[in-house]
This record gives C-alpha cells, structure tokens and sequence, in this order.
C-alpha cells in the first residue's frame, strides 16, 4: 500500500522476457525498491518447430505485474520520475490498422522457415557468393518471420498496417505511438546493424524481405530518448500514471549488458539465461562471425558483440523437468526454489564431472558450428549419476561461452581482462565458482542479477535527466557484488578438458551429426 511522501525520484522498469514479465521499481543508486514477477508460457505451438504466443497475453502480463507491484509499494507513484519497457528479441507482432495484432506474435523461439531464395540481381548475388555473405543473405530471407507470412498467410499479410517487434508492441499498447527504441531491433527486419538505422533504399535486406515495405516500420528513437507519454487507455489498465514519460532503452540482452557494468571492450558479460550469451561493448562496429552482425548496443552509437548458446540456461529447466522430480518435490515443502537444490547436485561431484563431458548444441545453428549440429554427451561410465550430468550441463555451457570469448578476443585484438556474469544462473555460488575455473580467472556478479531491469532504469535516468548521460548513470546505479577466484586445481582439469576434449568434440562429430540429419531429417 503507499504510503508517505517521498522526496527521492524512482524509476519504473518493466522486464518481458521470455519465461516472465517483471515489473521494478530502482532508487537512483540502482537499488531495487519493489519488485514483481508474473511467469508466462513461452509459446504455444500448433506445428512442430513452431513457437507463437498471442501479444494481448504480453500486455496482460504487464498489466498484472504492474498491479501486483503497486499493491507492495511504499511510495507514491507520483515519485515515479520515468520508466523503460526492456523486452526479448526477435518476437515479432503484424499489426492492422485498427491498431489490433492480426495472428499472434511469432516467437525468436520458432523454427519454421520459407523454401525460396531472395530475388537478388545476378551481379549481386555473384558478388555475395565471392565474399562469402551469400549464405547469410539466404538464411535472413528464409527465415524472416514477414516472408513466412507473406507466402502462407497472404490474406493475413495484405492487411499488415505495421510490423513490430515486441518491443514497438509493448511501447505502442502504452503510448498508442508507434516507436521503438534503436537498441531494441533484433531479427529478421531491414535494419542497417552497421549504421543503427533502418536499411536505404538499396540495400539488399529489402529484397530479402520484399513483402515489408518503409511505412509498415515503426519510428527509431536512440535510448534515453522519448517514445511517449503513458495513454489514459493504458494508465487505467496497468496503474502506471497518466503521462509519464517512456523512454528508450533497448532489448533485454542489450539492457543486461549495460546492467552488468560491462562499458568497454575489455570488459566480458556472461548471461546465464534461456539464452546463454558472451558481450563485449564497443564503439566500432566488428562482427565476431562474418556476416553475423553485432548487435545496437543501449548506449547511442555502441555495438554489442555476442556470442551465444541458442538453448543455454534452457538446458537447466529441461534438465529440471525429466530428472528433477526430487528437487520438485523437495523444493515445494521446503519453499524454496529448484534451481537452489540443485546446487547439491554440483557439490556431489567433483570439477570435470568424472570426464562426463557435454556440448551444449541443443539448438542448431550454435553460432560457430553449421547448421546440422547436435548435442552431445560423451565419457559416460558406471560411476555417473544424475548428479555428474547436471554438472557436466553447467560444465558444457561454460565451455561454449569460453570459447565465444576466445573467438571475441581474436576478432577483436583487444584480450577480456574482467568478466562479469548475470542472468538467473548467475545467484549460483557453485555456478559462478565453475565459471571462475573454467575461464581460469575472477567472475564477478553484480549487486542484482536483474540486470535486464536495471539496464532499463539506467536508461530512464538518463531520458529523465536524473544523470546526464550513460556514463555516469551506469557509474552510480551499477554496484560489484560477490567475486569468485579460481581454483587451482581444477582450473588445471578444465584447461585440460577444454583443449584436448571439448574443443575436438564438434570436429570428430560433424560427419556422425551430417549423417544423423541425412537419414532422419533432424534438424530440418
């Protein structure tokens, strides 16, 4: 319930990712003050491969967790001085021109793809063949979500008003204006990564995507910039008052990085989320993998160069669901969380997992590996339990960010002399010791894993005028939390297996994974 005036300024940030949506309230020193989670369903599939979910199920869960936030909070929402809306990448939301979403939101999480080639000129596509970019040209066509439309559900496609991302969803249901923010564009969309604007009128990803025309996109607006003022339509669903000022921020992982402190290109953020991916921030544009781009970065004129694990910390609940039926269970007379139980499984074994190793290409198109990768488990003896496999999940997907890092290092020249971890996985001791190990240096977490949120609120500072620019923002409200040096010995067995076993895995694999795919069609 509020209560007494306050004289501080507090800054609202709303977190749809994928697994929830969370509403916070951050003090100007990056503090959180009130925090709320309403859980979601990812997706609904009626294809398989497919991912969907209904955008009106997005704006609901704000709305709920907007109000479960007020009920908590004790300060008046006039002290509210701006919010920022963070939001996953790559879902994407074809709107009418009633304003209503025409099909529900495609997924980043959805697979299916388009069996056609981009009408390239004949010059063009010779020359994209001779630098190598024909292969990225064709994958951006066949799997943009508008193309799939376009061809399957034409009647649906001729009445797309716009196309959002959603995030230009979320910013319109709560402003009624469509903007977006610049750091916010992810995926299949011809938006020019290089030049943080939408593509000129010659560049290829329009005819890539043909089906999108200029007037169907939303406005760019750079973060700490504004979107809007909250519509009267939206304060009375969500609580959230009247006009006040939305700014600008970015994607959820654009956000993270910013939250976790991670400023420079010697500076590494590691995200254990539902997808586990490596950062550095830099103000020179350098794809890591040629011809995939680096992505906006929340701070004007910067670049986010990733590295990712498609399934990453997803692993952990599909581990959950098939072996953690004790913990489950355990977990709900205890009141406390799964993921905090399992904790025990990696204190039951010891570094290396007995020589069970995993890599973790539980998605295909890992991003340095092709696209008929597969997971893979190898080194299993009697003396393995369910214990040793979880660790060894923990183990491969800290193994595959090590060697994201490496490949950042070289592309880049410049070597990761800090490493920083966020994400839910991160609030693991066990967790970030491993990761110490086996990267062989510190890690350290911030004063809060809901980076996401506080990336957003960085931003809403800066628009709101609380600091004047992201520098100092990011100086005051980012905070070190707990540090974790590496062990010795088993930074020793890591370096090991890192080099003489994981490394060769992908390599001796590929024909096993190419044959896999040719006799069962999986992946497609």
């Amino acid at each position: 319930m509020e209560k007494v005036a306050d004289k501080q300024e507090y800054l609202l940030a709303i977190d749809n990712g994928t697994q929830s949506v969370r509403a916070m309230i951050f003090d100007r020193d990056g503090q959180i003050i009130a925090k709320s989670k309403v859980d979601i369903e990812p997706y609904f599939s009626t294809e398989p491969g497919w991912a969907e979910q209904h955008a009106d199920y997005f704006w609901q869960a704000l709305c709920q967790a907007c109000h479960q936030l007020w009920s908590q909070l004790e300060i008046p929402r006039e002290s509210i001085k701006a919010m920022s809306v963070t939001t996953q990448r790559a879902t994407v939301v074809p709107m009418g021109a009633d304003g209503q979403p025409l099909r529900a939101a495609i997924s980043w999480l959805d697979q299916r793809q388009i069996h056609s080639e981009p009408e390239l000129g004949t010059l063009e596509s010779l020359l994209m063949r001779a630098v190598g970019a024909k292969v990225a040209v064709d994958t951006f066509h066949t799997q943009a979500e508008a193309n799939w439309i376009a061809q399957h559900e034409p009647e649906v496609w001729g009445q797309v008003d716009k196309l959002l991302l959603l995030s230009g969803y979320q910013n319109y249901k709560l402003t009624g204006d469509y903007k977006d923010s610049i750091a916010s564009q992810v995926g299949f969309v011809p938006f020019d990564f290089k030049q943080l604007q939408w593509a000129e009128a010659k560049d290829w990803k329009w005819r890539a995507i043909p089906s999108i025309k200029r007037d169907m996109l939303p406005e760019l607006v750079e973060a700490g910039g504004l979107l809007g003022h909250i519509s009267p339509v939206a304060a009375a669903e969500t609580g959230i008052p009247q006009g006040l000022r939305l700014i600008a921020c970015g994607s959820d992982k654009a956000c993270e990085v910013l939250g976790t402190g991670c400023l420079d290109s010697n500076t590494g953020s590691l995200s254990y989320g539902t997808t586990a991916t490596f950062n550095i921030t830099s103000d020179k544009y350098l794809e890591a993998i040629p011809y995939h781009p680096a992505y906006p970065g929340v701070i004007p004129g910067s670049f986010n160069i990733e590295m990712m694990v498609p399934r990453g910390y997803w692993m952990v609940s599909w581990f959950k669901q098939q072996f953690g039926l004790e913990e489950q269970s355990a977990a709900e007379q205890q009141g406390v969380t799964v993921e905090s139980l399992f904790d025990d499984l990696l204190r039951q074994v010891p570094a290396g997992s007995a020589g069970l190793t995993l890599q973790p290409y539980w998605g295909a198109g890992a991003d340095n590996e092709g696209p008929e990768a597969k997971g893979a488990i190898i080194g299993f003896g009697d003396v393995h339990t369910r214990a040793h496999l979880y660790r060894a999940i923990i183990e491969g997907l800290t193994y595959a960010l090590r060697a994201g890092k490496e490949r950042v290092e070289k592309r880049s020249g410049q070597p990761i002399t800090k490493l920083l971890v966020s994400g839910g996985g991160s609030q693991s001791d066990q967790i970030m010791q491993i990761t110490a190990d086996i990267f062989g240096m510190p890690v350290q977490r911030p004063h809060t894993y809901e980076t996401s949120a506080l990336g957003a609120a960085i931003a809403a500072a800066v628009g709101s005028g609380i600091y004047p620019d992201f520098a100092s923002a990011a100086a005051n409200m980012t905070h070190p939390g707990d540090r974790f040096e590496p062990i010795e010995a088993n930074q020793k067995i890591y370096a090991q297996l890192y080099s003489q076993v994981y490394r060769k895995m992908y390599k001796g694999l590929k024909p096993s994974y190419e044959a896999i795919r040719k006799i069962t069609g999986y992946p497609s």
